[in-house]
């Protein structure tokens, strides 16, 4: 049985707050896509399997499945090489940069499958804030949707994982989310509300969430947009 849109405000209280990036603070999915397609080319590899397998997953862990023949370090340079060249139609999503701001420093980062090095040039090109520290594809062994990724993005801000909310818009994300221990808010940005059923809430997108910080808690108010 699949998550429905929360149809009723809701509010939530937490000490740290960890992000997915594409799909959640901004979107690439056309980049994501023209480049994997253009990998898929280049390996003879069916370009609509590459991308249903792509999303959410880190870069290294795809390659494996499609090409276990070739080294995925090395394939890893390739597809990162085409997607830090290619920034078009980059856009910040709805709602990201009040709820950011909203938000201490010290109390969220970004927990995404991309490499540090493609995260922070994304975020850097969309203008949006950068944290000192980030929890991405080449700092974890494991991917979403092992947990690995949000147990690292909780111990990064001292925080364990049943204080922390996490952003995320994929089926993959919201399933390592759920088995961290977070608490698991999805967006329907990228994928469809039956395959989100690891999400405790689901909301459109970020517009529908507002933050106020106080004391070291963070309370977040989900408001549907039919709410508003």
């Amino acid at each position: 049985m699949g998550s429905s849109l929360l149809s009723s405000p809701v509010s939530i209280s937490c000490q740290a707050i960890l992000f997915d990036m594409d799909g959640i603070l901004i979107s690439s999915i056309a980049s994501v896509e023209r480049s994997w397609t253009r990998w898929a080319q280049l390996r003879g590899v069916d370009p609509a399997k590459t991308l249903e397998l792509a999303h959410g997953r880190r870069a290294v862990e795809t390659i494996a499945l499609l090409c276990p023949d070739l080294d995925p370090e090395s394939e890893l340079e390739v597809i990162e090489d085409i997607e830090l060249a290619d920034n078009e139609g980059l856009t910040v999503l709805p709602g990201v940069q009040q709820l950011l701001a909203a938000l201490p420093a010290d109390r969220w980062t970004v927990v995404t499958s991309a490499t540090e090095r493609l995260a922070r040039i994304r975020m850097a090109a969309a203008n949006i804030p950068i944290p000192a520290r980030l929890v991405t594809a080449d700092r974890v062994t494991r991917g979403k949707p092992h947990p690995e990724p949000f147990l690292a993005g909780a111990a990064l801000l001292g925080v364990s994982p049943s204080d922390c909310v996490v952003f995320e818009d994929s089926a993959f994300g919201a399933q390592a989310g759920r088995l961290a221990g977070c608490t698991v808010v999805a967006t329907t940005f990228s994928h469809p509300i039956e395959s989100l059923d690891a999400a405790h809430y689901v909301v459109h997108d970020l517009d529908e969430v507002a933050a106020h910080a106080h004391l070291g808690q963070i309370m977040l108010r989900l408001q549907p947009r039919s709410e508003s």
